[in-house]
């Protein structure tokens, strides 16, 4: 049956941009952003700089004394949160043999799966706009000056005085773990809106950290909402959201001058004959376009990006290709936006991080949820890692690109990073039924 979508009907749509047929029936497709500009042209006009990003590693860096107090687990890396940089040849191997594609160049995983506290991606963006709002609570009251140290923020006094503030946020699970957490753990009163995606074990971990999580018989979209509209009814009620978050994007970007030290530590060069090749799994868009953002910064046309998208939930992938960016969803073109990938069960993207990297992202592709339990029981069996579902939908990256030929020249020299985004935090029972699951695949 016709749709009519933003004054078009979806045949029209589908004649102006020929993929969506293929999308629309949730096959796997491999899309090339033909809008890509070179740095720095492609972020002429954006309204953030390289300044910024390292003005939020630099909050990063003040509250790190606090991190160390609070979060005992991070006293090692001084309140640093921070994930390692892993080369996975076993599971290069794996995925040639499995896929019967060769993936020429060096086989990389960035762990943020391991990143502390939170165990995802979203420890970077969700906890910079939580400190970021705390700093500036503590400032405006003159409890505190940039030059304190931050560590006696981790006091009864200031838990007392956030109490005096809600935050809210809407979420499938991942981010809600992020801003539940530090949240909490500073003293605020929080609510975690969550979808019908989201896992059990994170509304009972959010629970046990002392988040109040309220549960929507809706997708992501609608639990944004919801958590939108109930904040604005409370007074001094701070929303996080999602779907529009200057904060978040700031948070995530950080992650490129994490990345380029771990690189230079390890005597990894990027260059025209060395290209750097970054595949992120992608949910409403936010994590994977501030890396993005941060990683052009740093390396320019040098580095590659792709994100990872399930194939019931190509949000990103309809809203950057048609260019009407969050104006469209993937409801509006038939797909029901139902995927085990909870962190990315997202039917519309953002609408601050798609615009912010419109000419960036080198590509999209989507995968489906067969391929990511597969994956995840590879991983495990070659490196002896465990990853949420999720997760894996980078892994795919490396695949695709030479199935598909596509990306730099050079690939014999590339070097593939694959994001892992989550899954330290998963419950051990939960994980063996994600590993039986992808062995019997």
């Amino acid at each position: 049956m016709e749709r009519l979508i933003l004054g078009k009907t979806t045949s029209e749509w589908m004649n102006e941009f020929p993929l969506l047929s293929s999308i629309a029936e949730t096959k796997e497709v491999f899309w090339i952003n033909q809008k890509v500009k070179r740095f720095p042209d492609a972020i002429e006009g954006k309204n953030l700089s390289w300044e910024d990003v390292e003005e939020a590693e630099a909050l990063f860096q003040r509250f790190a004394p606090f991190m160390e107090k609070a979060f005992p687990d991070t006293a090692e890396a001084k309140g640093e949160i921070e994930s390692p940089l892993k080369e996975i040849q076993d599971m290069q191997a794996t995925l040639q043999s499995e896929y019967g594609e060769r993936i020429p160049g060096q086989l990389w995983l960035k762990c943020d799966n391991e990143l502390a506290v939170a165990g995802s991606i979203k420890a970077r963006g969700g906890f910079f706009e939580i400190l970021s709002y705390a700093e500036n609570l503590a400032l405006e009251h003159s409890m505190l000056t940039k030059n304190d140290d931050y560590g006696k923020l981790y006091s009864d006094t200031f838990k007392q005085f956030f109490s005096n503030y809600s935050i809210a946020v809407g979420s499938t699970g991942n981010l809600g773990l992020s801003i539940g957490i530090m949240s909490a753990k500073l003293g605020f009163q929080v609510t975690v809106h969550m979808s019908q995606d989201a896992k059990q074990w994170k509304k009972d971990l959010l629970r046990d950290k002392g988040a109040q999580v309220m549960e929507h018989e809706s997708d992501f979209s609608l639990a944004v909402e919801k958590g939108r509209e109930m904040c604005q009814e409370q007074p001094h009620c701070y929303f996080v959201d999602d779907e529009d978050s200057k904060h978040l994007f700031l948070g995530y970007a950080v992650a490129a001058i994490r990345l380029k030290k771990q690189l230079d530590e390890k005597g990894i060069v990027v260059d025209a004959d060395h290209p750097l090749i970054v595949y992120i799994p992608c949910g409403v868009g936010g994590g994977p376009s501030g890396v993005t953002y941060g990683l052009k910064h740093i390396f320019g046309d040098h580095v590659y990006c792709y994100f990872a998208e399930p194939t019931h939930s190509p949000s990103v992938l309809i809203g950057l290709m048609t260019g009407k960016f969050h104006q469209v969803s993937v409801q509006d073109f038939g797909i029901d936006n139902q995927t085990a990938a909870d962190g990315l069960a997202v039917g519309r993207p953002s609408q601050y991080a798609v615009q912010m990297v419109e000419h960036l992202v080198n590509g999209i592709y989507t995968v489906e949820d067969h391929q990511l339990y597969r994956m995840l029981y590879l991983l495990n069996q070659s490196e002896q890692m465990k990853l949420e579902p999720s997760a894996l939908a980078g892994m795919y990256g490396p695949v695709q690109l030479t199935k598909e030929h596509q990306g730099p020249a050079n690939l014999e020299h590339a070097t593939h990073i694959v994001w892992a985004t989550g899954g330290s935090l998963v419950p051990d029972e939960n994980m063996r039924s994600y590993i039986k699951k992808g062995k019997n695949n």
